[in-house]
């Protein structure tokens, strides 16, 4: 059965990092439902002149519900947009589970997540040979609970990368419980504030230093932390060395 609804990444806000797919439906939508605190009017403007136009932002998931079943009864292609990626911090699972209890069919779309765009933004690995191969997407606890396993301190321990989500209001925290992780002071921190909106905003910060800049520059909401504790290790994979053999490079020539 071919899906009645797409849910579709809209990735960090720059209308040129939607994938190909996600810019075709869009522009096929009959019904195109946005977030608009997060998705910026560059994306929205790609669908077709006569698409209804939905901001989900006042909405309640039942209302949201009960617009896509409205579509859907007449036979129009509806995509719901998410920010970022649909299976990041989004409403994806609770949404689909009144499609699928309704026998509605539904896809889903990936969309590139802040922290690939910040890396991106920045030019800088997030994993390093001989160093770091982990990257942690989390949160710190807010309204929106988080397991105590999961705390940020713990979590920390493990002295990988960090992205940490959605966490912008209370910096001072956030680094308290990074610095009880073990992580260095002079760990490097790269703020990413609105990635791909008018207004986005990149700094270099460190683990003692970013609370201050983030209060200084008026940050509190739409922000990424890139925590990058081997940041400048001179170090070289094995993949291109020359003395590494495999399967499509053989022994090297002497």
């Amino acid at each position: 059965m071919s899906p009645r609804v797409h849910f579709v990444g809209a990735g960090p806000g720059d209308p040129e990092l939607l994938t190909v797919k996600a810019a075709r439906l869009i522009a096929k939508a009959d019904l195109l439902l946005y977030p608009g605190s997060l998705v910026p009017e560059a994306v929205v403007k790609l669908a077709k002149p006569q698409a209804r136009l939905l901001d989900t932002a006042p909405l309640t998931l039942e209302q949201t519900h009960a617009a896509i079943m409205e579509a859907v009864s007449q036979n129009l292609a509806v995509v719901r947009l998410q920010a970022g990626d649909p299976g990041l911090y989004g409403t994806v699972g609770e949404q689909a589970r009144l499609l699928a209890e309704a026998k509605v069919a539904y896809a889903v779309v990936p969309g590139i997540t802040a922290a690939s765009a910040a890396a991106a933004a920045f030019k800088v690995p997030v994993t390093v040979p001989g160093g770091t191969q982990t990257l942690i997407l989390t949160r710190q606890e807010g309204r929106t609970a988080v397991p105590q396993a999961e705390a940020i301190g713990e979590l920390a321990r493990h002295q990988a990368s960090m992205a940490v989500y959605l966490s912008a209001g209370d910096p001072e925290t956030l680094r308290a419980g990074l610095l009880a992780g073990g992580y260095a002071p002079d760990t490097p921190v790269a703020v990413a504030h609105r990635l791909g909106w008018p207004d986005e905003q990149l700094h270099w910060s460190s683990l003692g230093e970013f609370p201050e800049l983030v209060r200084n520059q008026g940050i509190t909401r739409q922000t990424v932390f890139l925590v990058l504790p081997g940041l400048g290790l001179a170090t070289r994979s094995k993949l291109y060395h020359p003395d590494f053999t495999h399967s499509f490079r053989g022994q090297p020539s002497e």
